[in-house]
């Protein structure tokens, strides 16, 4: 008999972090590696942030606050729904865990069955489904197409729904696609939703303030309010403020959902750390000069990275609306031998060519199931991500 719970041979450890463990072991061996695989912000988390995180521990704000968050921090979320998306909610339909990742998996927790079925849309976020695993449901996954811009289509959306399906999970802007669905897609899909009201929404718009092209974001429950008390809105401070180290998420959803997912916090973690509560007061309610200046910074290094991937022999990336992430193809390339005198079959082995020829550091697609594609994050200086992208040249030029 094993010791280890079965359940733990349905799920595997998370490929962008197993990327990044190999990428810093070779560079520890001495190797001058360019990482492009992790996703948070290279900004530093701005300085009235960190100075509210300062004052609160001289305060003593350092024991434990309510499980599910404190009040203040609370209301500032409650401000900040009401004014960026016109959704309101009362405290009790609000939940603030360690990181996004964690309301996710709570939720998950809370509401699935044995057998359960998540809908989960192509190219997806690695965690999605091995959360779905552990909770004992069953990922349902919608294929999308580079065509499409990799977004999901309401005619495939309703061929993946059963009577066991429970949630659709929708990540707008997406990681690892930077795609971005707009107020004409969503309301399509929510017309789908409307049809069977035994599904919930999970969406998750972690990546809300890192929008390009002028375009507005919008979450699902804003476009149609008749889905808002079956829809959890999944955020946090992590991207749009960089504060990935402070971990802090939050939610706004269903009170009898809201409720179970705080139980189960009290009785696996209990509550967020007071003091990144504190600094996320701050960042919700000060100035928001940073947001804008970031945005900026990231658009203009899209801009930058697709012209530099389409001018490689056969590698082709479409241009994402939001997030860091571009995910280009890179099936121009198989079939073509290294230098060695393997043959790249299949994007794993392009990834892992690039990591030991170009000493660069990516993800391959099929970690966010998507084979053919590769994801490079592009939150690192233009600098860096010039001579990243120069080393993916060359290397890719060598394959014959």
């Amino acid at each position: 008999m094993s010791f280890l719970a079965t359940s733990i041979s349905n799920i595997k450890p998370s490929p962008t972090i197993a990327v990044s463990m190999k990428a810093a072991e070779l560079k520890s061996q001495g190797k001058d590696i360019i990482s492009l695989s992790m996703g948070e912000p290279d900004f530093d988390t701005p300085d009235n942030i960190k100075q509210a995180a300062i004052e609160a521990i001289k305060r003593g704000d350092t024991k434990y606050t309510a499980v599910d968050g404190t009040a203040t921090l609370k209301k500032a979320i409650i401000a900040k729904f009401k004014r960026e998306n016109s959704l309101e909610y009362k405290p009790s339909e609000i939940i603030v865990s360690t990181g996004a990742k964690q309301v996710i998996y709570n939720a998950l927790i809370a509401s699935i069955n044995q057998d359960d079925e998540v809908i989960i849309p192509a190219p997806y976020w690695v965690s999605y489904p091995d959360m779905v695993l552990l909770a004992g449901g069953k990922p349902v996954i919608v294929e999308s197409s580079e065509k499409n811009n990799f977004k999901i289509s309401p005619s495939s959306l309703a061929e993946k729904i059963t009577p066991k399906t429970k949630w659709l999970i929708l990540n707008s802007p997406s990681n690892p696609t930077g795609s971005c669905y707009c107020d004409k897609e969503l309301k399509a899909l929510a017309e789908v939703l409307l049809r069977h009201p035994q599904i919930y929404v999970l969406t998750d718009d972690i990546y809300e303030h890192l929008i390009f092209d002028g375009l507005k974001f919008a979450t699902i429950a804003q476009i149609e309010p008749r889905l808002k008390e079956r829809t959890l809105v999944v955020n946090g401070v992590s991207k749009a403020y960089s504060m990935t180290g402070w971990r802090i998420g939050f939610a706004g959803g269903p009170e009898k959902l809201i409720k179970a997912m705080a139980m189960i916090q009290s009785q696996s973690t209990s509550s967020p750390c007071s003091i990144s509560q504190a600094a996320s007061v701050e960042a919700l309610n000060g100035v928001q000069d940073y947001i804008t200046m970031s945005k900026k910074i990231f658009e203009k290094r899209r801009d930058m990275m697709v012209a530099m991937l389409n001018k490689i022999d056969g590698i082709n990336c479409n241009k994402p609306n939001g997030a860091f992430y571009v995910f280009p193809s890179c099936q121009g390339l198989f079939g073509k031998k290294t230098s060695a005198g393997k043959t790249i079959e299949n994007d794993n082995d392009f990834a892992s060519y690039l990591l030991e020829e170009a000493l660069v550091a990516v993800v391959p697609g099929i970690a966010f199931g998507a084979s053919g594609f590769f994801r490079i994050s592009y939150a690192a200086s233009e600098e860096f991500l010039q001579n990243a992208m120069q080393r993916i040249s060359d290397a890719c030029k060598k394959l014959k």
